[in-house]
């Protein structure tokens, strides 16, 4: 079972692989760091939080697993 730490360091570091790739996005279809950053940070808050989520419960679930 994964721990809950490695679970938040990886929701963590994900996070900040998304919010840096969505600035880049956000930045070259609206032309404005401010709006593509503020895009960008809504969808990681966003996205931080469904990954959490989504990592604990296939934590608890032992379907597939080879112990």
């Amino acid at each position: 079972m994964e721990s809950r730490s490695r679970t938040l360091l990886k929701s963590v570091l994900w996070t900040l692989l998304g919010l840096v790739t969505m600035s880049l996005v956000g930045l070259v279809f609206t032309g404005s760091l401010v709006l593509g950053g503020g895009m960008a940070a809504i969808n990681a808050v966003l996205g931080f939080l469904c990954y959490l989520v989504y990592e604990r419960v296939w934590a608890g679930i032992r379907w597939g697993r080879h112990v």
